[in-house]
């Protein structure tokens, strides 16, 4: 059996039919109603309910969307799925970069990759003295995000000190914030290259503003009605969607990065434990230097993709989760008989 934890389900109607279509046994499991014991491996009944495989699929955005409360406890309960033998796709490593922009960072400046000038905050108070020694315009982002959320843009140190005394930095639920330089995109434009199972996937190229940064690469990015426990409708989340809606035009076009890049991609993924995932770098219209800026262990995947990229990443990700679940299977059985 495989387990899918997802939080947001239109998200993910494209995974579900592709398993449905090849009669891949899984069960739905929302990161937003978990319920688990703290060690898989003592308990007997946990064991024997454990999937072979649990692929996870949580957003760090989720709080958007009224689903925050799952963002952390994911991260226990993907560490107890693993300390009770369960192979995890996209386990408790790579989520622990997905959920933070710091740690992020810091890898990208232990593997010696180029990143923007950061400095770290908890504190509004903070956000002025943390742009010393930085080039202007910064951006002030949660460290726990994602589709854009809550990102800011200041030109000036005057609009950063009004919005800090306002109240209006958002630092997200583990109240921490990154003050970052912003870089300039060269064509107005940022990449973001996927990789699966520590391969080169595919590349897009998306527009962008300076202004906007929602560049949530799934179909729709939604939030809630009030009260409401799921999407109703979609809601463009900043005005900036990296890939628009059908009827809208496409929006994302191929990529085709040079070698080095892709190098570094698959370099910082395999150090985050990533199984797959995204990355996103820009490249500086002053210097022409590009500079990685976001990891992304959630991978939706572009849409319309044959016509954009000339093939269906879906595929390939699912024939990866079978192979990973007959794996796993076989060595539970085979543990069974030990």
């Amino acid at each position: 059996m495989i387990d899918i934890l997802y939080e947001h389900p239109a998200w993910f109607a494209r995974l579900f039919e592709a398993l449905d279509a090849r009669a891949v046994p899984y069960r739905r499991v929302h990161a937003g109603a978990l319920r688990f014991v703290p060690d898989w491996k003592h308990d007997a009944g946990a064991r024997a309910a454990a999937p072979d495989l649990l692929v996870n699929r949580m957003s760090p955005s989720a709080d958007r969307r009224g689903h925050g409360h799952g963002i952390l406890p994911t991260l226990q309960y993907l560490e107890s799925a693993e300390a009770g033998g369960v192979r995890v796709i996209n386990g408790a490593r790579a989520y622990s970069y997905e959920i933070s922009k710091v740690r992020q960072m810091a890898l990208l400046a232990d593997l010696g990759l180029p990143f923007p000038r950061t400095r770290v905050i908890n504190a509004a108070s903070e956000a002025v003295a943390a742009t010393e020694g930085l080039r202007w315009p910064v951006v002030v982002k949660p460290s726990v995000g994602g589709s854009g959320a809550g990102v800011l843009r200041f030109d000036r140190e005057s609009d950063l000190r009004a919005a800090a005394e306002a109240g209006q930095l958002d630092f997200g639920v583990d109240h921490l914030a990154l003050v970052q330089e912003f870089i300039p995109a060269r064509d107005s434009q940022i990449t973001r290259v996927e990789v699966l199972a520590g391969k080169y996937l595919y590349a897009i190229a998306i527009p962008v503003t300076g202004q906007s940064f929602n560049l949530c690469p799934a179909d729709l990015c939604e939030l809630p009605a009030p009260g409401a426990q799921e999407p109703v409708g979609p809601v463009e989340l900043g005005g900036n969607c990296a890939i628009s809606l059908p009827s809208a035009g496409k929006r994302a076009v191929q990529a085709h990065p040079p070698q080095a890049i892709i190098d570094a991609v698959v370099r910082m993924t395999d150090a985050a434990g990533f199984d797959v995932g995204g990355v996103e770098y820009v490249v500086d219209d002053r210097d022409g230097q590009p500079y990685f800026y976001d990891l992304n262990a959630l991978s939706n995947f572009v849409a319309d993709a044959p016509s954009v990229i000339g093939f269906d990443p879906w595929v390939p990700f699912v024939d990866f989760l079978v192979e990973a679940h007959a794996t796993a299977s076989s060595r539970r059985r085979l543990a069974a008989t030990v």
